[in-house]
């Protein structure tokens, strides 16, 4: 599975999540501590919002605060499709995966950077249906995917606040158990 691919499948796994939240859930509690459902919902559109901004050569600074706010107002739903929706036309233009990207810790490229995105989709997916009690099954080929490029860097993310410190999983565990694990998950 090549990346946009995997952006993609991503997005949708989250996109399926974010559409069954009942009105009574988004003040649940996450696997993210301290985070409600809105939160976590919140953070994902939040980071689709800066997609299309970078992508298109917008530095940090010249984004500044646009999007530190409530972004989710009082439609959450429709807040996440459009942002989503937003982010993922950036991520098919054509040379979208060759650019650099200006983030908050410096200079990278598009493909780290889409690759931090579609991580980020994959694990908050199975973190937001572990919080409202919907399939926590992502697709194995997205998992399996994403789980190769965590195992690259997740000796990196140690001692950052990107993610908790693994949690030890069975040896012949699948694939989306071993990415949940190292991510801090307890699956």
């Amino acid at each position: 599975m090549d990346l946009i691919q995997a952006h993609g499948l991503a997005m949708t796994e989250f996109d399926k999540r974010v559409r069954a939240i009942a009105p009574d859930q988004w003040a649940l509690g996450t696997p993210c501590r301290e985070w409600s459902v809105r939160d976590l919902v919140g953070h994902l559109v939040y980071e689709q919002l800066w997609a299309p901004e970078l992508l298109a050569g917008c530095t940090v600074h010249q984004v500044g605060d646009r999007f530190d706010h409530d972004n989710l107002g009082d439609d959450p739903l429709v807040s996440w499709v459009v942002a989503a929706a937003a982010a993922r036309e950036a991520w098919l233009e054509p040379s979208a995966l060759s650019k650099r990207v200006h983030v908050s810790s410096g200079v990278i490229s598009a493909e780290e950077y889409c690759w931090q995105m579609t991580t980020d989709l994959a694990v908050h997916a199975w973190d937001l249906a572990r919080s409202i009690g919907a399939d926590e099954q992502l697709d194995p080929d997205l998992a399996s995917t994403v789980l190769k490029y965590v195992e690259q860097n997740v000796d990196q993310w140690s001692g950052t606040s990107m993610f908790d410190s693994p949690v030890p999983v069975a040896p012949d565990a699948d694939d989306q158990t071993r990415l949940i694990g190292l991510l801090g998950r307890k699956p």
